[in-house]
């Protein structure tokens, strides 16, 4: 039987100055990819990159929204995770030609992972673009991380059809003065965790199970969402602002205005009437010449 919640649930080791989380997207990620047709190799890598999203967005020190862009020359071109404040995912995968199963190096290639952060009050997003290296979505991420946080930090990852999951430690500043032995003792527990720990038992069956001998704090989870309904209305304001003449172009050319969101996996289609409509209703713009 399918599970059906999504959350992201932190703990800390009181006595180690460790932190962690771990995200298991059950109901929110099947939604993400329904009918998008995928592959089980695209599938495993965009989920592992949906649950780290999940995990870096639940533990920023500012809340925000947070973007994740995964670019490259091979098969598996583009990769885009979004998520904002409240956990609400969306996301897609681009390939370019059949997919053979492989690494992530195999299949993404040569490229490089763009971070968007947007904090309310900012007068423009953070963003950071460094080169892919590892073979793996956790490789890459803890890399990054190590560069960027100065701290170490470990991940390991799982995705199928229907879960995306992951569990991520960071050793915090103090850790070594509470205990020289701490972190390489609570990552050798952790590596000892299976696939189908991770994304089918309980989060506190799963701490209990890696680390019975620590003492670990937990605390409230939070739900991860996918809701993302149709937005006609912004779609309208789109074409509006393009202008009636290029609108009516491409409707002379293919027959039917269509766009397709990608992040949000929705599609609008405008035949003549509905374009005669956009234009002629009161508060759209005058035709411009």
């Amino acid at each position: 039987m399918l599970r059906e919640d999504s959350l992201v649930q932190p703990f800390l080791f009181d006595d180690l100055d460790i932190r962690g989380s771990i995200v298991q997207i059950n109901d929110a990620w099947r939604s993400m990819i329904a009918k998008r047709g995928y592959s089980p190799a695209v599938q495993s890598i965009l989920g592992e990159l949906t649950a780290v999203t999940a995990l870096m967005s639940a533990n920023l020190k500012q809340p925000g929204r947070l973007t994740f862009q995964m670019q490259g020359h091979g098969p598996l071109s583009l990769m885009v995770v979004d998520c904002t404040e409240t956990l609400n995912l969306r996301g897609y995968a681009k390939t370019d030609a059949p997919l053979p199963s492989g690494n992530l190096g195999d299949l993404v290639g040569d490229g490089r992972l763009q971070l968007t952060l947007d904090i309310a009050g900012l007068d423009q997003p953070y963003q950071s673009l460094v080169p892919i290296e590892g073979d793996t979505v956790a490789a890459v991420f803890e890399h990054y991380l190590a560069q960027s946080e100065q701290q170490p930090a470990a991940l390991w990852l799982v995705a199928n059809g229907d879960t995306a999951a992951g569990l991520f430690l960071q050793k915090l500043p103090g850790a070594d003065l509470r205990d020289a032995d701490g972190w390489s003792r609570v990552t050798q527990l952790a590596a000892t965790v299976k696939a189908d720990e991770l994304r089918a038992l309980a989060p506190e069956d799963v701490l209990a199970r890696l680390f019975h001998e620590e003492i670990v704090r937990v605390f409230p989870p939070r739900p991860v969402l996918h809701r993302w309904p149709a937005d006609p209305e912004k779609i309208k304001a789109l074409l509006r602002s393009l202008g009636r003449e290029e609108v009516e172009s491409v409707l002379a050319a293919e027959g039917v205005v269509e766009i397709h969101d990608d992040l949000s996996n929705h599609t609008y289609r405008f035949d003549a009437d509905a374009v005669h409509e956009l234009f002629s209703a009161p508060d759209a713009p005058p035709t411009q010449h």
